[in-house]
């Protein structure tokens, strides 16, 4: 019984345990196919190459990706649950790591990506993606009605807190 176990520890350390960090992957494996809450999300193709992406910034689902090859900006974006009304669309970036160890960033404008077929200048080019790359979303925080009257409430009382407080003080 102790061998038993101890063979299961050891296949367990020995598959678990990887020296290499892998961008791409050939197909994809039935046994990783579940749901989970984190922000790993596999959507990889069985019959493609895939890529491991990332997305990060104002969109419903951040984190890493497993996507196929042919993923455009517009599906991973998608993948990601759509941008949140916060999200500033006409400054998308991908962080990419060239081969030569060297970074680069690509701005993006979403308005690009949706009419792409619409273009008058067919200068502008959308890039594809390429395993590694960081799709960041920027954006800022808005401020809704509620939390503006919450904020004029907050002030208005300290404003009021203090006056009684100087009155209570002066008059004695």
């Amino acid at each position: 019984m102790k061998k038993l176990l101890a063979l299961f520890a050891a296949l367990f350390i020995v598959t678990n345990v990887s020296g290499q960090v892998k961008d791409y992957e050939l197909g994809s494996s039935l046994l990783q196919r579940y749901n989970q809450q984190s922000g790993y999300f596999d959507l990889s193709d069985p019959e493609s190459v895939n890529i491991k992406v990332a997305v990060w910034g104002f969109v419903k689902y951040p984190g890493k990706y497993i996507v196929p090859i042919y993923t455009s900006v517009l599906d991973l974006l998608s993948y990601a649950g759509g941008p949140t009304d916060a999200a500033h669309l006409d400054d998308l970036r991908i962080y990419r790591i060239n081969p030569d160890s060297s970074q680069s960033l690509i701005k993006v404008n979403y308005n690009d990506i949706m009419y792409e077929s619409e273009l008058e200048s067919k200068e502008i080019r959308l890039p594809h993606l390429e395993a590694g790359d960081v799709l960041v979303v920027p954006g800022a925080p808005r401020l809704y009605t509620r939390e503006t009257v919450s904020i004029i409430v907050s002030i208005l009382s300290a404003l009021i807190s203090l006056t009684i407080l100087i009155l209570n003080i002066t008059r004695n």
